[in-house]
């Protein structure tokens, strides 16, 4: 039995972009740990409820704004997001494995935003998700 070229090609794309994808979600998760955005407290009804809906968050977060899926609650979060700001925001992940990147779109084309600004965002954009969801679920 020979295995052919082409089905190697396609297994080693397959692996590499689920790597892609791993790295993506794990620099997105230190990103959201360093923003403080991960206080989870089981007590009572309502905060076993915050914490289902924060766990929900996150996956909306990892899951669909990382790999840029479409979403209709992923687009409702951006669009308030940039609402907001005033301005269309751009989340990169660079291939070196750097933590994720927030552009600010302008006329002259894509600029980082600054540190500070970057985690006043980042919370920003767990709290508009949190919200979201909270509303969305029963």
């Amino acid at each position: 039995m020979s295995i052919q070229p082409v089905n190697v090609r396609l297994m080693l794309r397959t692996y590499g972009k689920q790597l892609t994808s791993a790295k993506r979600l794990a620099r997105f998760k230190r990103a959201l740990a360093l923003s403080g955005a991960q206080d989870m407290v089981s007590i009572s009804r309502e905060a076993k409820r915050r914490e289902l809906v924060e766990r929900i968050a996150q996956e909306v977060i990892e899951n669909l704004l990382v790999n840029g899926q479409d979403n209709p609650v992923v687009d409702r979060v951006l669009s308030e997001l940039e609402q907001e700001l005033g301005e269309r925001v751009l989340f990169d992940y660079p291939l070196d494995g750097g933590e994720v990147q927030i552009l600010r779109q302008t006329p002259e084309g894509p600029q980082e935003v600054q540190t500070d600004e970057k985690m006043r965002i980042m919370r920003r954009l767990w709290e508009i998700t949190l919200s979201k969801v909270d509303d969305t679920m029963l």
